[in-house]
């Protein structure tokens, strides 16, 4: 625990923000640092609560509870409390490969679950998590580790995202001799072109961390497909084991009429390309889709639709809506979301803030259906079309709402992107390899191995991350990764001293 009494006596503090007006006009992360004796205060707040739900990761009501990497929390907090940053380091990366990207990124389900959240706001688990490896890379205290003695197995990872980095890494400190093979032109999968760089820095963050697998001994190897480059046999036959974790990467589409025209795109054909571009060139080779002075329909919430508002603004867009076909969450906990379930409440991100300070409203539009996108004569999409649904009304035979009679309404529209999340994997590499995929409702498909095992039907082969789970958060590909790990150590050596 920290300060025992520093929960009654300091009020829950988070960095500030940059200014919204401000920072849409640069792609730097978007978070102020706090000083350190800001920081310790904040560890201070950690309770003696006996039984530290934050770091017991679960599945509640089918959404994580807790940290699902275990991370040691409470120890933690107690150390930068003390001023022991050092120590903290070495705590938060006992169970934690790259605290600099959770830092940032992660939702923070342990703050969900925090004893002290039940009747105050809880601690600050996220950035204190993020200031202790950021200031353990700047004083130079994370050097690379590479292994004293290797085992002389050679084991492939199919996929550079974080489930694909934890897994290197883990293997790697084991002394095998790890290959990670990635499909784009640079290392980190989501973690390079999936999330915006004003929310992960890439040069900064992901290719530091990225520098420093490869010195500990880590191979990448990019542009280079399996399935396409190189064939799965040659992969089983080149390596003692292979790991799937290529991720959930086939997008939902929205089959409406009208979606055939130009201009409506996917999250990730619109992200992805603008990280790129802004890598390469500054966006001076105009090789990304640009929102510039266009009327921006995004159609989806969550971290992905988020991240299509913010790009959006920096772009310098016209005007920006987000449909979200589900009701307006409540400001608090309902009865039937008690702690320490993840909370459902409404949240405003760093793109829902930014919208409302460049075009004076909160740019989500709740419990709208899109019925149709409308073209203009050369077949680009010009406006979409929708409804109000009623949640309370049930269509028999269909979903559990229905459209509300004379709510329809026209919108502009001169680029549309599609964020309603991904049905799993694409199936290349794991048809290659011999290994079984799962089909599920919807389109909806993961690649056959049980968590915890991760063994899949092909001999040899296993799979971790979202291309298993299915679309979740970071923390849990690291978990997944991990345990990965763990267990093709133990299949290769008979025993393991993985965690």
């Amino acid at each position: 625990m920290g300060k025992p009494t520093g929960f009654k006596e300091i009020e829950r503090q988070v960095p500030a923000d940059r200014d919204p007006l401000l920072r849409i006009l640069d792609w730097n992360e978007f978070h102020n640092p706090m000083s350190e004796d800001a920081l310790r205060n904040q560890g201070a707040r950690c309770m003696d609560c006996g039984v530290p739900f934050c770091h017991t990761g679960d599945l509640m009501a089918n959404m994580a509870s807790g940290c699902p990497i275990n991370n040691l929390i409470p120890e933690w907090n107690d150390l930068v409390w003390r001023g022991r940053w050092r120590d903290a380091l070495d705590r938060l990366h006992l169970t934690n490969n790259f605290p600099e990207f959770t830092g940032r990124v992660c939702p923070a389900p342990c703050e969900g679950s925090c004893c002290l959240g039940v009747i105050e706001p809880p601690v600050t688990i996220k950035n204190i998590e993020c200031a202790i490896v950021d200031r353990g890379f700047d004083e130079g205290w994370i050097v690379p580790h590479p292994p004293r003695v290797r085992t002389g197995k050679k084991v492939a990872v199919v996929g550079s995202g974080p489930a694909g980095l934890a897994c290197a890494a883990q293997l790697n400190q084991a002394g095998h001799l790890v290959t990670v093979y990635e499909r784009d032109d640079r290392v980190g999968g989501l973690l390079m072109y999936g999330i915006p760089n004003m929310k992960l820095d890439k040069k900064q963050v992901v290719e530091r961390r990225v520098r420093l697998l490869e010195e500990e001994g880590i191979t990448f190897i990019t542009n280079t497909e399996i399935g396409r480059d190189i064939p799965g046999d040659r992969l089983k036959s080149e390596f003692d084991a292979v790991v799937l974790c290529t991720g959930s990467t086939r997008p939902r589409d929205l089959p409406i009429p009208g979606r055939e025209l130009k201009g409506i795109h996917f999250a990730m054909d619109f992200l992805r390309p603008n990280t790129r571009s802004l890598l390469d060139s500054g966006h001076e080779d105009g090789q990304y889709i640009s929102a510039k002075d266009r009327h921006v329909v995004v159609i989806g919430g969550g971290d992905t639709g988020t991240d299509c508002l913010g790009t959006s603004l920096r772009h310098g867009c016209r005007s920006l809506v987000n449909f979200e076909i589900v009701e307006r969450p409540p400001s608090e906990r309902p009865d039937n979301n008690p702690w320490p379930q993840w909370p459902r409440i409404f949240r405003v991100d760093y793109g829902h803030e930014e919208a409302a300070a460049k075009f004076g409203s909160d740019p989500r539009e709740f419990c709208v259906q899109t019925l149709e996108f409308l073209g203009d004569d050369s077949g680009h999409v010009r406006a979409v079309r929708t409804c109000q649904v009623d949640w309370g009304q049930v269509t028999e035979g269909g979903p559990p709402f229905s459209p509300i009679p004379g709510t329809e309404k026209e919108y502009p529209a001169e680029l549309v992107l599609l964020a309603m999340g991904f049905l799993g994997p694409e199936h290349g590499p794991a048809e290659q390899l011999g290994v079984d995929i799962r089909e599920g409702r919807g389109g909806m498909s993961w690649f056959t191995a049980e968590h915890d095992v991760y063994t899949t039907s092909a001999e040899g082969v296993f799979a971790a991350g979202d291309c298993r789970r299915g679309q979740s958060l970071v923390v849990w590909a690291i978990n997944e990764g991990r345990g990965a790990a763990r267990e093709v150590d133990r299949w290769l050596m008979g025993s393991t001293d993985l965690p």
